[in-house]
């Protein structure tokens, strides 16, 4: 069993200090077994529907999200888990607050949802690109200096009590930062480059914002450190070996999910009551 805990923020944290690597021995039959855990589970927590899950996931380009979606879930009853990967703003969404739009896919009680990219983008791409939040139209912000730390800090304050009332509420929220170093991103983009198939993942933009790289590393730093909760705890996942950070993600799911002690709901006392004549009935069809 690996120890979450190692990952898990409970107090400041500096990305310079952490490694980005881990490898684990016998990690793929691991997994394998991990899923089949968390299918079981998800299958208990529908019947029961009184919980359900918010997996978040953040990392820079090419930290491995969509993959790591792929693996983690795939033994998942397709009716349990639901995926949300959030892009730019509609014109509808923008004419909402910046949470409307999550707010809406929020997973009904029994399924998991993953958002592949999430509500802290709104405190991620939008500080590095504080332009962006024009397009909000918000009457408070009239130039570039409103767009300051208390207003971004003022954002995470809204966020942290928005996933305090869905917590209160009965939703498990779980925050993965897949966490890679640059060199790994530079040879995952020539990967994409050299491969082919591999070619329509890569965007000419994914070059500019790399060249963003510390403006962004020091915005998860920071957003980590004021968004990490008990109710709602980041975790900060070693991602330059792909199946490492899977095998992470999957074990931290299934050790917060077997705290809830999930369980069927009995048949009403009437059915039970009549069990053997229901039996009597088909076996007589």
């Amino acid at each position: 069993m690996i120890d979450i805990n190692k990952y898990k923020v409970n107090k400041k944290i500096n990305l310079n200090d952490i490694e980005t690597k881990e490898s684990f021995e016998n990690a793929k039959k691991r997994l394998k077994k991990l899923r089949k855990e968390i299918s079981k589970l998800q299958d208990t927590m529908y019947a029961e529907g009184k919980y359900s899950i918010l997996i978040c996931l953040q990392g820079m380009d090419t930290a491995g999200k969509d993959s790591l979606i792929r693996e983690v879930f795939k033994d998942v009853n397709a009716r349990g888990v639901i995926v949300h990967s959030f892009k730019v703003p509609t014109e509808l969404e923008l004419k909402h607050d910046f949470m409307w739009r999550h707010y809406l896919a929020l997973p009904p009680k029994g399924k998991i949802a993953v958002f592949n990219r999430t509500h802290y983008e709104n405190v991620l791409v939008t500080r590095v690109h504080p332009e962006y939040i024009f397009a909000e139209n918000i009457p408070t912000v009239k130039m570039l200096d409103d767009l300051n730390d208390d207003f971004y800090h003022n954002r995470m304050d809204r966020i942290n009590e928005f996933e305090e009332h869905l917590s209160n509420n009965g939703m498990i929220i779980l925050k993965f930062f897949l966490n890679i170093s640059k060199e790994e991103q530079k040879n995952r983009l020539l990967r994409r480059l050299d491969i082919p198939e591999k070619r329509w993942k890569f965007s000419s933009g994914d070059l500019k914002e790399r060249k963003l790289w510390d403006n962004y590393q020091n915005c998860y730093q920071d957003m980590i450190n004021k968004t990490s909760t008990n109710y709602a705890p980041w975790f900060v996942v070693p991602s330059d070996d792909k199946l490492a950070s899977r095998l992470i993600v999957a074990e931290a799911l299934l050790q917060e999910m077997k705290k809830y002690n999930f369980k069927e709901p009995n048949l009403n006392q009437k059915d039970l009551d009549n069990i053997e004549e229901f039996k009597a009935q088909l076996n007589n069809e």
